[in-house]
């Protein structure tokens, strides 16, 4: 309720703030042509308009990385705006539990919890932007889909002062599902704000991420074969195996979950920075531009972490957690597990310049301590710590040409002593026209998750003993951006693989696992407007491991693109997704993981997309209808034929979307 009410005051601060410069903008407007101001000067309608009145000099840097970006303006593809890319799947509603098509494993040492059936809807510290604009940005979406689905998404950044910026990201999805118990909603919060000092020595990072997902959980449908034969060719006439059966009705504004899982993530940053180094400066007239080269800097980062995993059902059936997942329950009493665990991480480390002009070539060392803490029923008040050291070599050369990163962090001391991460990049700008060549090697050794170790109030068999998942990637690729094209090959060799043999039973697979995967993805121009993408991936493992994946993930589109009259920049066509046959791993609600199954194999149809996206100046606008292909008619019905996620999990049928995404320059 906290986090609402903080999300209700700034969104109403904004809204006010808005209303203030439109409402002012508006008094302007009224005032007589050729009136003057109160200093005297005129503020004749009928002067010349200034040209780069509505321009703006906006770009960014991503958290732990200095390249220069800027923001997206394509239209062509859907999935840059919507929460899940089209290698991602759920469970057949926007907000409920995802898991990837493209395999791979976590390749990070240190504390993990184990729950990740909702990272990808996540704002990450990874993806965190901090910005420098010379102007106020605000980008506002919203999107409707199908059964009342729902995703607004707000944006805004500003330099306050030339030397502080500031941003705030904050993102709302509520659908109530093509199934009954299916609702899920996603609440997802960025603050982040970025100061300089004017002599440019000191610089100071804060950042506040706030994720909150919460989904009902409905187990699959009862009986899944009757979707060909419903009399109103609904799916919400059809029981579900968890959630209160009989009537039910759907509402696009309920955020409730009375049988499902909420996850709720918390970071707070602060990063400091103090460089000792040459000072220099330009006049030009009056005005004076500092310059500084640092050559040593002092870093200091201090992150507070929280996270929270519940499952609950306030009305549990009990024969229906027997018949379907084999768990005793008593109705009489809610089921209710939860995890909560707090981290509190500061680390501080040295960095090195050895080239004056070259701030993209640095050597860094540190350590740090992370303090870990949570409160079980079995192991009350329980901490621990992680003592760990680091170091980052870059080199990226002042032509932009090479590019050498090499990165390892150690876990010396602590609950995870002997975990490691070591990295090594190198990539190449190969000509004048953009091609570059990346290649790279990572190996990484890690402790099971806590909830593999028994260290959760979830209803998880916990491992005999630890072993640690060791992976070794090695990867390269071949691109040019201005072509479109992309080629890239992946090799993996993963040794104590862990995973989950059943819902309730965490597993190790102690023999070497090898995984190979490649990606082909082009633009193909056919004519002048016409345009033709495609993004194939094939993924090959051994056949005896414990992983099930699709040997080849397709996305094709056709497109008609151009840009017309003046200011529409159009791009409209279809769209296919398409996936080999697999075993995909069945899901189990009480506990939120996926596990092995080898019963059941997914036959789908491709997914098709009809699209008709448009951009008038900074208005997008994207219409979609989409999955085209449960309106083909089987032999046996006449009604949808849907495509299935998991077992006893159907997707959507025919679904319509309208969004659009409008930016702002105040």
């Amino acid at each position: 309720m906290l986090m609402y009410k903080r999300i209700l005051f700034f969104l109403t601060a904004y809204i006010l703030f808005q209303m203030g410069a439109i409402a002012q903008n508006f008094g302007n407007a009224l005032r007589p042509i050729g009136r003057s101001n109160g200093s005297g000067q005129s503020i004749d309608s009928l002067q010349k308009r200034d040209q780069n009145a509505d321009s703006i000099t906006l770009f960014y840097k991503l958290y732990n990385n200095n390249d220069i970006r800027k923001l997206d303006s394509s239209i062509n593809d859907f999935f840059v705006h919507y929460p899940l890319p089209y290698t991602t799947y759920n469970l057949g509603n926007l907000g409920t539990a995802t898991k990837s098509y493209l395999f791979s494993t976590q390749k990070k040492g240190g504390f993990d919890a184990g729950f990740h059936a909702y990272d990808a809807y996540n704002y990450t510290l990874t993806a965190t932007p901090f910005y420098q604009s010379t102007r106020p940005y605000t980008e506002l979406g919203y999107l409707l889909g199908g059964k009342g689905e729902q995703l607004i998404e707000v944006k805004h950044t500003q330099n306050k002062t030339q030397q502080l910026n500031f941003s705030f990201e904050y993102r709302f999805s509520n659908s109530p599902g093509n199934v009954k118990n299916q609702n899920a909603n996603l609440n997802n919060m960025r603050i982040t704000a970025h100061f300089q000092s004017k002599r440019k020595r000191y610089e100071s990072y804060f950042v506040m991420l706030a994720n909150k997902a919460a989904s009902s959980e409905n187990g699959g449908l009862v009986r899944a074969s009757l979707l060909d034969s419903l009399s109103l060719n609904n799916p919400y006439e059809l029981e579900t195996r968890l959630g209160v059966s009989g009537a039910s009705f759907r509402n696009p504004f309920n955020t409730t979950i009375a049988t499902g899982s909420t996850y709720k993530n918390n970071t707070y940053l602060w990063r400091q920075t103090y460089d000792l180094g040459q000072k220099d400066s330009i006049v030009k007239d009056t005005v004076t531009i500092h310059l500084f080269y640092p050559r040593l800097r002092f870093q200091n980062e201090v992150k507070l972490e929280s996270n929270q995993f519940v499952f609950e059902d306030r009305a549990p059936n009990e024969l229906s957690y027997l018949q379907y997942f084999n768990y005793k329950t008593n109705s009489a009493t809610n089921i209710k597990f939860a995890d909560s665990w707090n981290l509190v991480t500061n680390d501080f480390s040295l960095i090195s310049f050895p080239q004056k002009n070259n701030a993209n070539q640095f050597l860094q060392i540190g350590s740090g301590y992370t303090h870990l803490a949570t409160t079980l029923s079995s192991f009350q008040n329980w901490s621990e710590y992680d003592l760990y050291g680091f170091g980052v070599y870059k080199n990226k050369t002042r032509n932009q040409l090479w590019d050498f990163i090499a990165s390892g962090k150690l876990f010396i001391n602590g609950y995870h002593a002997g975990d490691y991460d070591a990295q090594v990049y190198l990539s190449r700008i190969l000509n004048s026209k953009g091609t570059y060549l990346k290649i790279g090697f990572q190996n990484s050794n890690r402790t099971p998750s806590t909830n593999y170790l028994g260290l959760t109030q979830f209803p998880i068999n916990a491992l005999k003993g630890i072993k640690k998942e060791n992976t070794v990637d090695m990867n390269g690729e071949l691109g040019n951006a201005a072509k479109g094209f992309r080629i890239s090959f992946n090799y993996q060799l993963i040794n104590n693989y862990n995973y989950f043999s059943s819902g309730f039973q965490s597993a190790v697979y102690t023999k070497p696992i090898s995984y190979i995967s490649s990606l082909l993805a082009n633009k193909i121009k056919i004519s002048k407007h016409w345009n033709w993408y495609n993004e194939t991936t094939v993924q090959i493992v051994d056949q005896s491991a414990p992983i099930h994946i699709p040997l080849i993930l397709s996305r094709q589109r056709l497109a008609f693109e151009g840009n017309f009259y003046k200011n529409l920049n159009l791009s409209t066509g279809l769209e296919m997704i398409y996936h080999t046959d697999f075993k995909a791993d069945d899901y189990m609600p009480i506990t939120g993981q996926f596990y092995l199954q080898n019963s059941y194999m997914l036959h789908n149809r491709p997914t098709a997309n009809a699209f008709l996206h448009f951009m008038i100046k900074r208005f997008k606008g994207y219409i979609r209808l989409e999955n085209l292909n449960t309106l083909v008619p089987t032999s046996n019905s006449l009604g949808n034929t849907y495509n299935f996620t998991a077992k006893d999990y159907p997707g959507t049928g025919t679904w319509f979307r309208v969004g659009i995404w409008w930016n702002f320059i105040n």
